[in-house]
């Protein structure tokens, strides 16, 4: 009976458009009500949930994208990106690949750099000679890379979600997850998705003879000189500090994920107000309201998550998944297939963060029986997740970008293929080739991450 009410009510308030958090929380509190809990234990656990010092990473990363993004770091990026690549077949939408994945170290946002990249890129590409279905596409699918970035905040999410894993994965003992481990192992996975779309990017271009102006004469544009190139990779260094900060703390022990999320927003501060002195007192406070915004719809969303997932636990969902699962198959390879497929279907009606709160508890236990540790499920999870965000009906970041080049989600559905095998394909490798997401945490620590 509390089983049906928690999914009906959850439904219900989902298709009536109320946000994520709303339904997850009131299915909650209807489900304590008819098993006759008292009401004070859900707000209780919603507290406790959000009361985590690792959280104070989230508004601090969040805020230092934000600095980042209105600061004017985007533009320095594009300028460098344009340089190295814009005179080749494609070439200005190859730089949007490019800009795109090193402002993702930057952001740790998908959606954040689809909406910085995507309004310098978007609207240059459609001047050059470029369909709006194309800028779209190369935009949106490279800014995922943002989520598997060491500023990513999902990450921390994870982290959260996965802390209280334990168990045996092969001969292997585990206990939790590290939240370094993980901003390593999401660097490779990155870069191969950023390889991916390049190629795909390159494709489409050559099928389709991009650049070329309505008469159909090509406008690809003269090499600059490497001199122009390393004056615009000068310009964008500082900003793409932020990521080294963090790494090069984690890496050393200088400092948790939290203090060096405090560091970064110093530095973003310090750089966009002092350096390039880009920054204004109105750019501020819309950095400082979006970055608030932004942390209030994550937190809540962790919050009402964690009632959900004390939920779960006594209603025992979890195990009865696993049960359901393990009758379908016990092949390790097979099991995970599914478990991809089950992430890809709820992440077209899921949120990211709520994706990644609801379904880790749900399918890492069973994934650690089939020999897939926390740090690399938690890769496979984010990537899974990603493919969510450029797929209605959810799909924030397609809908940003299709706001922001004026073109309808259907046109870019029918040209999006090809950079959904490029998400693809690193899914697969993260899944079933253990060392192409946990070789770098593993090289950097000394001893086996899984």
């Amino acid at each position: 009976m509390a089983l049906t009410v928690l999914c009906l009510v959850f439904t219900i308030i989902l298709l009536l458009g109320a946000p994520v958090s709303f339904a997850i929380g009131l299915s909650c509190v209807a489900t304590f009500m008819v098993e006759g809990l008292p009401l004070e234990t859900p707000f209780q656990i919603m507290i406790s949930g959000m009361n985590v010092f690792s959280f104070l990473a989230i508004p601090f990363f969040i805020f230092s994208g934000e600095l980042m993004l209105h600061g004017g770091i985007a533009d320095k990026i594009v300028d460098f990106a344009r340089s190295l690549m814009g005179h080749v077949r494609g070439g200005l939408g190859l730089a949007n690949v490019v800009a795109c994945t090193l402002f993702g170290g930057v952001s740790g946002s998908p959606v954040a750099d689809t909406s910085a990249m995507g309004g310098v890129m978007i609207p240059m590409m459609k001047k050059e000679g470029y369909s709006a279905e194309y800028a779209v596409n190369v935009t949106m699918h490279a800014s995922l890379t943002g989520a598997m970035m060491p500023t990513s905040h999902n990450m921390i999410i994870y982290a959260f979600a996965a802390q209280s894993a334990a168990g045996m994965v092969g001969i292997h003992e585990i206990k939790g997850v590290s939240i370094g481990d993980l901003m390593f192992a999401g660097l490779i996975p990155a870069f191969w998705i950023m390889t991916c779309v390049l190629c795909a990017a390159y494709y489409q271009a050559v099928k389709f003879g991009f650049p070329k102006t309505s008469a159909g004469v090509s406008m690809i544009s003269k090499f600059p000189g490497w001199l122009t190139v390393m004056r615009n990779l000068a310009a964008a260094l500082p900003g793409l500090g932020v990521m080294a900060i963090i790494m090069i703390c984690i890496i050393k022990g200088i400092s948790t994920a939290t203090e060096a999320a405090a560091m970064a927003v110093t530095y973003s501060l310090v750089l966009t107000v002092v350096v390039y002195r880009t920054m204004t007192r109105e750019k501020l406070l819309k950095a400082l309201a979006k970055g608030s915004r932004t942390t209030g719809v994550v937190l809540m969303l962790i919050g009402v998550s964690n009632m959900l997932g004390w939920q779960m636990a006594w209603l025992e969902i979890p195990e009865r998944i696993s049960a359901a699962l393990l009758m379908a198959t016990t092949t390790p390879w097979l099991m995970l297939l599914y478990i991809n497929i089950l992430q890809v279907i709820l992440g077209i009606f899921l949120d990211m963060a709520a994706h990644i709160l609801i379904t880790t508890p749900l399918f890492l236990p069973l994934a650690m029986q089939m020999g897939v540790g926390p740090v690399q499920f938690g890769i496979m999870l984010l990537l899974n997740c990603t493919l969510g965000l450029v797929h209605p009906p959810v799909g924030t970041v397609q809908f940003v970008g299709c706001a922001i080049g004026g073109v309808s989600v259907n046109a870019v559905m029918r040209t999006i293929l090809p950079y959904y095998l490029a998400i693809w394909t690193a899914i697969q490798l993260v899944t079933y080739v253990d060392g192409f997401s946990t070789w770098l945490p593993t090289l950097i620590n000394h001893h086996l991450v899984l």
